[in-house]
């Protein structure tokens, strides 16, 4: 028997289904959890705490079934377009004759984890996960982690590479190749600056709605396990820079577009999801307080410099 489970994140609605297996079920998404809602006694999507969901049952961003029986497609269907490092392993990327995609996705051991095909406009999607439960719940996140990125375009939400700590009601974003410190300075933030918590440590997500910026919590959080269903306005994206003195440059708008857009999950070589990333990315730009880079050690005094510069009073 096949099972569904809801999920609310950044106030978009997704369904995961399960095909009937012994290896596959809602276990493989912990980090979901607080994202789950269900139909309570009056009809309404709630939260398990009994919190409303803000969305309506029938405004669902996408569905992915999960069933190990799906196929790859045959060599005369698809075209490989390239394979990428994520960091955490590759994945490979076919385009399909209907007009949509297949993704491998493999571990940082090479272990193939799961076969991800989606149609044009990613509101529909199957994958077949593979190995180890380790390894099931390395692909079915990522599955959903690219399906959300990718159809969020459409709908002005980006998933950005960030460590986000939230002060006095807003949130900050700060940016960065990995190891370069921008778990380091929320950590500061958090220990030197009253009235911080941090909201996620990896991969939150940034809405533009009705022409302001908000973050929010979400299940993706690397090797940090927050995953918090918090939203707050966006008060400025900072951008790590390591340096021998601690100083915030403000970015102008075109130089700020050129600091953001690496940070966003997306896909070059789709022209549609990459014109919404553009598009998105520019109206974040033109709605957020401040873009900057913070040129800096790692040390209390980078916290304390860089909250006085960019944070809201």
């Amino acid at each position: 028997m096949r099972s569904k489970h809801t999920f609310c994140i950044a106030e978009h609605l997704l369904d995961v289904v399960f095909a009937e297996s012994d290896t596959n079920n809602a276990s493989l998404l912990p980090s979901f959890e607080p994202f789950a809602v269900k139909v309570n006694n009056d009809g309404r999507l709630v939260f398990k705490d009994g919190t409303p969901c803000p969305q309506k049952a029938n405004s669902l961003l996408f569905t992915i079934t999960v069933d190990d029986s799906l196929m790859p497609r045959h060599n005369n269907e698809r075209e490989q377009v390239d394979t990428f490092d994520t960091g955490n392993g590759t994945t490979t990327v076919d385009t399909t004759t209907d007009g949509g995609y297949q993704f491998i996705i493999k571990d940082i051991h090479g272990g193939s984890c799961c076969m991800l095909q989606t149609n044009r406009d990613f509101t529909e999607a199957k994958c077949a996960l593979n190995g180890n439960m380790a390894m099931r719940q390395f692909g079915l996140n990522n599955a959903l982690m690219m399906m959300y990125a990718f159809r969020g375009s459409f709908f002005k939400t980006l998933l950005i590479h960030a460590s986000l700590v939230r002060n006095n009601g807003y949130g900050y974003a700060f940016i960065a190749k990995s190891g370069t410190g921008k778990s380091t300075h929320t950590a500061l933030w958090m220990k030197h600056i009253k009235g911080c918590d941090l909201m996620n440590d990896d991969n939150p997500i940034v809405r533009v709605i009705d022409n302001k910026a908000y973050v929010y919590g979400s299940p993706w959080s690397g090797k940090t396990p927050c995953y918090r269903n918090v939203k707050a306005p966006l008060g400025a994206i900072t951008k790590i820079d390591r340096a021998k003195t601690n100083s915030v440059e403000k970015l102008s708008p075109t130089i700020a577009f050129t600091q953001v857009l690496p940070a966003c999950s997306s896909m070059k070589w789709d022209t549609v999801v990459y014109r919404n990333t553009y598009d998105t990315i520019i109206s974040l730009i033109e709605t957020t307080p401040s873009i900057n880079v913070l040129h800096c050690r790692p040390d209390k005094e980078a916290a304390l410099v860089c909250h006085d510069a960019i944070a809201i009073k």
